[in-house]
């Protein structure tokens, strides 16, 4: 028998009772699938894993895609980034500073992604949680003339963050090598979008790869971005969960914007991350030169 016990009022869950590496049927994995759709974030804690057991349980949400970083995948599958501020020789065995502000992953792909889960191996026992907005509940509660004005509205994303796109920053997006920025590129995304499995509609990406919206002038753009973000990210909307080791923590990226700690590089952190992708693009891609 599986539990799931609510974190917290506006988004998280707790699901109790499952071992994964021991592998799980089709009703636990509905269970499991069902409870995420519902809460958004599911924490699976006390687990043990490979990661040919990771990736298995990955592989039952949908098609993983390994990250554009590529000198952090996972020797075992490069489906799995490791993320992680150890050093071994004074070389780095993982990417230590990946989104500290909020996002959705993979909004700067033509197809983005599903859900991402975590594997927290070995994590400090505070500050190192992930911060998660509910983008679905801030739809809903904005003012019905602000819902006529953004509904049909299309975003052009590109990977980085409009906040700050410095390349020596912590804050900004993690650094991409020359070979890695040659494969990415403008896509296009609704900025309300609704979701494939659930119908419910949510902002989407108002923060991180946004740069532009389709028919509107750039600065014009980045305000109304700006004002969305600044509703979407706040403290009602909002959830830190603090990892442990064992947890797997799986967030539904259609519905919420996150945002990974900035890591205290003194004390070591950590996880593998698989990203699974949707089964196909939300519109048509196109590239374009910002404006």
């Amino acid at each position: 028998m599986i539990s799931v016990r609510p974190l917290s009022a506006v988004l998280g869950c707790e699901i109790g009772g499952i071992d994964l590496a021991a592998g799980i049927d089709a009703e636990t994995f509905t269970a499991c699938e069902n409870a995420l759709h519902e809460h958004l974030v599911a924490v699976l804690p006390g687990q043990r894993l490979d990661p040919h057991q990771f990736m298995g349980f990955a592989r039952r949400f949908g098609r993983p895609e390994p990250h554009v970083i590529n000198q952090f995948h996972h020797p075992a599958d490069p489906n799995i980034l490791i993320l992680s501020n150890v050093r071994v020789d004074g070389r780095p065995t993982g990417l230590a500073d990946a989104g500290t502000y909020f996002h959705s992953d993979y909004s700067y792909l033509d197809v983005p992604a599903r859900c991402t889960m975590l594997y927290a191996l070995d994590v400090p026992a505070t500050g190192a949680g992930t911060t998660f907005a509910n983008q679905r509940q801030a739809w809903e509660e904005l003012p019905a003339r602000t819902k006529a004005r953004i509904e049909d509205l299309v975003c052009r994303h590109h990977y980085g963050n409009r906040d700050d796109l410095d390349e020596e920053s912590r804050t900004a997006a993690s650094r991409l090598t020359p070979d890695q920025k040659a494969r990415v590129d403008w896509v296009r995304h609704p900025l309300v979008r609704k979701h494939r499995h659930t119908g419910r509609k949510a902002l989407y990406a108002v923060s991180g790869s946004s740069f532009g919206i389709e028919g509107m002038d750039d600065p014009a753009a980045v305000a109304l971005l700006d004002e969305l973000k600044v509703h979407a990210t706040q403290p009602k909307y909002r959830f830190t969960y603090n990892y442990r080791p064992g947890d797997v923590v799986i967030w539904d990226n259609a519905s919420l914007l996150h945002a990974a700690p900035l890591v205290d590089m003194s004390r070591p952190r950590t996880l593998w991350r698989i990203t699974v992708k949707d089964p196909g693009p939300t519109l048509q891609s196109f590239a374009s030169p910002r404006n």
